[in-house]
């Protein structure tokens, strides 16, 4: 059955679920009694049949309570490793202990931004993930903020689920928040109008999202979700936002069809999908308007089409690629390092070997090794 709303959501069978910190920790303390109810929608849905992956926050939230460190252990980076390096245990604990209730066994999962960006490191992780539910287990996945820099993050949870989701070949995502949902405009304007369906992530859809985290606790916000949904939906997942802060949140959503659900328009090949969603792409290269065209219509992207690189990269690079009015197109495995993009730049493939002194390859970055978006 087609997931086409929030209530819908009870057929899915394998979901990922993220919760953020200001859900789970409140004044430096565990919300163990919204926990406990949480936990319980879960027992129901895998009651159901459905396989739950947790992508859940809170390990830096929890740590610099125990530490007493100041602005909840983001005053400094090193604060934040500190505090996820205590935290992490914490959660781990506290997440055993409130699916062990029920006799399920939790599994913790840390992975960095790399660990899903490199495509052997990403098979490996969703061969994880596929053992872990064979087995019974509910995998709870989180960053793992005691090593990851400022520079090398995802830097917030909703894009790490989605990627999850990616990896683990979930058909649903469920970002719990403390809003109900994507608004036409911010929640608390008057006449503000929660959109219920949305299908395709388009500029316009971004465009309704406010920047940053209401609690001050996450390092998210609408436009960080909205980006997952984007995530989500090339690999064909269906991704919602409902409102967290309810006792029972996920039962009470899906009865009362309250939240936004976003029903994805393309479902791309399992490699593109984790092409395209790569979040640390090394460098941009700028095309004429020419090549726009050619690449909507399907073509690989040729050095003739280049009008500027920016950037230092090697072979195999991921880059984005934009139009002449910095409009991004999409992203790409590029053939060239940086220095042999400058060298080629706007020439035709004929001229190419006299500069490079060797034969040039097919394309600068071929199609199938592109996505668009």
């Amino acid at each position: 059955m087609a997931i086409g709303t929030i209530s819908d959501l009870a057929t899915a069978r394998r979901i990922v679920i993220k919760i953020g910190s200001a859900l789970l920790v409140r004044s430096g303390e565990p919300a163990s009694e919204w926990l406990d109810a949480l936990v319980q929608d879960i027992v129901a849905l895998r009651a159901n049949g459905a396989e739950i992956i947790i992508v859940s926050s809170g390990a830096i939230a929890l740590g610099a309570a125990r530490l007493d460190l100041p602005k909840g252990g983001r005053a400094s980076l090193a604060d934040a490793q500190a505090a996820a390096s205590v935290g992490q245990v914490a959660l781990a604990q506290l997440w055993a202990g409130a699916l062990g209730k029920h006799d399920l066994t939790a599994a913790q999962m840390l992975v960095t931004l790399d660990d899903l960006e490199d495509r052997r490191r990403y098979l490996n992780a969703a061969a994880t993930l596929e053992r872990l539910l064979e087995a019974g287990a509910v995998p709870v996945v989180n960053e793992n903020d005691s090593v990851a820099t400022e520079e090398i993050r995802f830097g917030d949870n909703d894009r790490l689920a989605a990627r999850v989701a990616q990896a683990a070949g979930a058909d649903a995502v469920m970002l719990l928040s403390d809003v109900d949902g994507l608004y036409d405009r911010p929640p608390e304007e008057d006449r503000a109008k929660l959109i219920e369906r949305v299908e395709g992530v388009t500029p316009e859809v971004i465009a309704m999202a406010g920047a940053g985290s209401s609690s001050g606790l996450g390092s998210g916000g609408m436009r960080a979700k909205l980006q997952a949904a984007r995530i989500a939906e090339r690999a064909g997942i269906t991704l919602a936002i409902i409102n967290g802060t309810d006792s029972h949140p996920i039962a009470s959503s899906m009865k009362n069809g309250l939240g936004t659900v976003f029903i994805p328009v393309r479902a791309d090949s399992a490699r593109k999908s984790w092409l395209g969603g790569r979040l640390a792409p090394e460098g941009v290269l700028t095309v004429d308007a020419g090549c726009v065209e050619a690449l909507e219509g399907g073509a690989s992207l040729l050095a003739a089409g280049l009008i500027e690189i920016e950037g230092e990269f090697q072979r195999g690079a991921l880059v984005s690629l934009h139009g002449p009015k910095g409009q991004r197109l999409g992203q790409g495995l590029v053939e060239y390092s940086s220095d042999e993009c400058r060298a080629i730049i706007g020439l035709k493939q004929d001229d190419q070997e006299a500069k490079l002194g060797y034969a040039p390859r097919a394309a600068v970055v071929h199609r199938d090794h592109m996505v668009s978006g």
